[in-house]
């Protein structure tokens, strides 16, 4: 009983600072997964390219952020962009950076699957009405892959906001950030930690019934 005493008296004197944890959290989510999609279908179409040099280089790139711990990746990029590139002094933007270029290698398998799940001889019937080869790209795969991808991308954005707990390491506002500046406030560790995991269920829980149902309004419309 005192337990929950106390944990509802973290909740109710520091809400608001779960509250801006939660903004960051998402913020930082949603433009991990935005940019990483933009460069996940660029390095998905170099791995599907014709020339071997290209075809290497993005491999490569896929395998080692693949192969390697997230949180080895965010070690890095924060410490080692700024010594780079100067103006890259702001962290939130480095772990953005960094969780953008992690999150790509994944999307890019993502995008290369729903590509190749669409039935080859469409794209050769494309090419015998003479379309060419961006032609048909962008007008008969694109299109039926985006259906493919989509809740694949929305279970990515998922998983996006339980990596980005990662990023408290650096304490940059999100939900386990404020989790550590609430901890050293009370001198509380299980109480302010029990509330946190109770805002990432919540978040993670919602979005995926949401996911749920959009997959089912798919296979319905199909």
């Amino acid at each position: 009983m005192i337990f929950l005493e106390k944990t509802l008296a973290v909740a109710t004197k520091y809400g608001y600072m779960f509250v801006d944890g939660i903004f960051y959290t998402l913020l930082l989510s949603a433009i991990t997964v935005f940019f990483g999609t933009i460069m996940g279908s660029l390095l998905s179409m170099l791995r599907m390219s014709r020339f071997s040099v290209v075809r290497f280089i993005a491999t490569a790139y896929i395998e080692i952020i693949r192969g390697t711990p997230l949180l080895l990746q965010l070690y890095l990029f924060y410490f080692l962009l700024p010594d780079l590139l100067p103006f890259l002094d702001d962290k939130f933007l480095c772990i953005c950076i960094a969780l953008v270029l992690n999150s790509a290698a994944y999307i890019s398998e993502i995008v290369r699957a729903g590509i190749q799940a669409v039935d080859r001889g469409q794209a050769e019937a494309a090419r015998s009405l003479g379309m060419s080869g961006v032609q048909n790209m962008l007008r008969i795969i694109l299109p039926q892959a985006v259906r493919n991808i989509l809740p694949a991308l929305c279970n990515e954005f998922i998983m996006v906001i339980k990596e980005t707990s990662l990023a408290s390491t650096f304490f940059i506002g999100d939900i386990m950030s404020q989790y550590k500046k609430i901890q050293g406030l009370t001198y509380l560790v299980i109480e302010p930690l029990l509330i946190a995991g109770i805002i990432y269920f919540m978040l993670t829980f919602s979005l995926s019934k949401v996911v749920a149902a959009f997959e089912r309004r798919l296979k319905t419309s199909d």
